[in-house]
């Protein structure tokens, strides 16, 4: 991976997280504005609410974040779709900063080049390179940013 691979892939991280993406809104676009109970909401039956997507996109990041690390183990049930705290504006915020420091983080060990061989595979099963793995967190973060557009108009919210 060259130099300008890397700064390719972290763009691609930020727009997808933060913004602008070319598609529509980043995950952070759609979380602007909500409350706590909006985003505890489940305007849909049988569909996550933001609050617990949020806190799935986070899973996802602490998984690519410790295969990264050499730590070959899959997130348990638990780690893949976290309990939501208490539905407060405080555990809100606090959820979405844990997310944007994830986000930041995973980044920063790509600008740092922190990993050997972005090309080798993290895990065995699936034989995912890292470079597969990071650039799948925007296709992640990006098809569950779409969700959480759906979810905020089946509340009435734009």
């Amino acid at each position: 991976m060259t130099d300008r691979d890397l700064a390719r892939l972290d763009e691609q991280l930020k727009a997808a997280f933060e913004g602008p993406a070319w598609h529509g809104p980043a995950v952070l676009e759609v979380l602007a504005g909500l409350t706590a109970a909006q985003a505890a909401a489940c305007p849909i039956p049988g569909a996550h609410s933001i609050w617990e997507l949020t806190l799935h996109l986070g899973g996802t990041y602490r998984l690519v974040q410790r295969r990264l690390d050499g730590d070959t183990r899959n997130l348990a049930a638990a780690e893949d779709w976290p309990p939501l705290p208490a539905p407060t504006e405080h555990e809100w915020q606090a959820t979405i900063e844990a997310l944007r420091g994830l986000n930041v983080s995973v980044r920063r060990r790509i600008r740092e080049k922190s990993m050997l061989d972005l090309d080798a595979p993290l895990v065995a099963e699936p034989a995912h390179s890292a470079f597969t793995q990071l650039f799948g967190i925007t296709q992640h973060d990006l098809y569950h940013a779409g969700q959480m557009a759906l979810l905020k108009r089946a509340l009435g919210l734009k």
